[in-house]
């Protein structure tokens, strides 16, 4: 989205050609975001702003997009299930962290997402054939892994006659025709190559299993750490709507299956499947709400009871999340600090390289200023090589580097600590990333930093 807004036309200078990431993946939905941004960079590059709002413009955008998917999501199940439980379904899906934390994150799964919202969407309004195209449009254009979630809703629509075998063929034809052929469209032109990207993060994370290599969990980690993490107290609420209501049942069978088949796969992140989430919220909503209206019975008082005292330890658990969510950019912060405390070094070029560490820990081309300063992340050079090189700054996860002092740190999130005294939990930090500067540079030895 960077290039698009500022490199416009220029191919040659995107970042992708250089540095084309384990997998290739579709300019579509970038494209379309920075189209929708175009405006408001217009108007920060004319004030002459740092491009990092133009990194908050585009964040806004996308979560605006998922929101506004999720909004008419929530008019369909208060259609289907009454306003009460459109109402619980809002308040439960807004004590979570991760479903909102992740709406304005630029991934190919959140792009994926907004479409596996809007096909509930559909799926609980009737419309079987839009529910199809949106599902296949997620699967060939975002996450090839969206299938697995095709396959149950579409044998779901099949076997309650919601959608004849025929119609369904056709429409997954076409869609998919469709799709494919704007994606290479796009996409060829965009990588100045032939290729359906998709099709490539299928054959890398499917048939080669290559993905595994990023690390494994056990089947069962999806149901009992990532969802429950996720879902918090709509966790055991979930599983008591699917008792109280049997509508909900044929809903949450499907993306139950979606989530079983993915725990085959060994590498798991919960980004993978959190489209399943809005479901999940759906039957505990429904649970919720039948609690409450009978919270003045007996056996049933205590039951409200206990959900309102889970309600509290969601919140608390969603607080404590955020709050070491935002100690989780050192990267971020540590080439912030580099800008405002070098940015009167010198006239010449000052090159900083960033290592892989401190990219994946909020550094993105949002984040780079103008001149003097210059940027690498060159990957693959060894601790030891770094003083045969030019880079006036390193910034990096290792404490010392030979031929570099080290100017300062930054701390990041490492772990909560439960005490017996006041607050009983404590997030504790330790340095993350490193800044570095190069001994032959005059104005870093004879200026005051702050230190390691």
């Amino acid at each position: 989205m960077h290039d698009i807004l500022y490199h416009r036309h220029h191919i040659e200078k995107y970042d992708h050609l250089e540095f084309p990431g384990v997998v290739p993946r579709t300019f579509i939905g970038a494209l379309a975001i920075s189209l929708l941004t175009s405006p408001a960079v217009l108007v920060i590059n004319f004030l002459h702003l740092p491009k990092v709002y133009a990194l908050i413009a585009v964040r806004l955008i996308l979560g605006g997009f998922i929101l506004a998917a999720l909004w008419y999501f929530r008019v369909q199940v208060r259609r289907k299930f009454g306003g009460q439980v459109e109402a619980f379904f809002v308040i439960l899906t807004a004590l979570q962290f991760h479903l909102l934390f992740y709406c304005t994150r630029p991934l190919p799964n959140i792009f994926a997402l907004g479409l596996v919202i809007l096909a509930y969407a559909f799926w609980f309004k009737g419309n079987s054939v839009a529910t199809l195209q949106l599902l296949i449009f997620a699967t060939t254009v975002f996450r090839c892994d969206t299938l697995l979630l095709l396959g149950p809703i579409g044998l779901e629509l099949l076997l309650t006659k919601s959608i004849s075998l025929w119609e369904a063929i056709k429409c997954g034809c076409l869609t998919a025709c469709c799709c494919i052929g704007l994606t290479l469209l796009v996409d060829t032109i965009m990588w100045r190559k032939l290729l359906w990207p998709e099709l490539e993060v299928f054959w890398f994370n499917s048939v080669l299993n290559k993905s595994s290599e990023w690390g494994t969990h056990a089947f069962h980690w999806y149901f009992t750490s990532a969802i429950p993490r996720s879902l918090l107290v709509a966790y055991p609420l979930c599983l008591v709507g699917l008792l109280l209501d049997r509508r909900i049942l044929r809903y949450v069978l499907p993306v139950f299956s979606f989530v079983l088949l993915y725990s085959k796969l060994p590498h798991k992140e919960l980004r993978f499947i959190i489209g399943s989430i809005p479901i999940f919220n759906v039957s505990a909503a429904i649970a919720a709400s039948r609690i409450y209206n009978n919270r003045k019975k007996k056996v049933w008082r205590w039951l409200f009871v206990i959900m309102l005292g889970l309600v509290f330890v969601s919140l608390g658990c969603t607080a404590i999340t955020f709050m070491a969510s935002y100690d989780n950019y050192p990267g971020a912060y540590a080439l912030k600090s580099l800008h405002q405390i070098g940015q009167n070094s010198s006239t010449t070029d000052q090159w900083i390289h960033i290592d892989s560490f401190a990219a994946m820990s909020g550094i993105s081309r949002f984040c780079e200023s103008n001149i003097p300063w210059r940027y690498s992340k060159e990957e693959g050079i060894l601790v030891e090589e770094y003083h045969h090189r030019n880079f006036s700054y390193l910034i990096n996860e290792h404490p010392k580097i030979d031929g570099f002092r080290c100017l300062f740190a930054v701390h990041g999130f490492s772990r909560i600590c439960i005490r017996t005294s006041f607050p009983p939990i404590m997030l504790l930090k330790e340095p993350k990333v490193y800044v570095h500067g190069n001994i032959k540079n005059q104005y870093i030895n004879h200026s005051e930093w702050p230190g390691c």
